[in-house]
């Protein structure tokens, strides 16, 4: 799996196969296939600095996702935990 990271202000459409599309928003990263970061799509996007590609290729700097400044990326997903809420009723 390769981390792709949009590095424009605006939201990214990222062709992959299969008819599939990866959505980026601004700064955001996301994870594509191997196979996917060497199509003709991918590689016109990275060409053009709309997006760049992280990790172990050496097109970028080399910067691991997790170390991309941003702050806890697992609590922007999902649901958050509840925080000393009280359930109410009989469960």
């Amino acid at each position: 799996m390769k981390t792709v990271r949009n590095t424009t202000q605006l939201p990214v459409r990222v062709p992959l196969a299969g008819g599939k599309t990866l959505h980026l928003g601004p700064a955001k990263t996301g994870q594509i296939s191997d196979q996917a970061a060497e199509s003709r799509g991918v590689l016109r996007l990275i060409e053009q600095g709309t997006i760049e590609l992280l990790g172990g290729d050496g097109r970028s700097g080399g910067e691991s996702p997790d170390k991309s400044g941003s702050p806890a990326q697992d609590s922007r997903h999902g649901h958050s935990r509840p925080t000393g809420v009280s359930r109410r009723g009989d469960r």
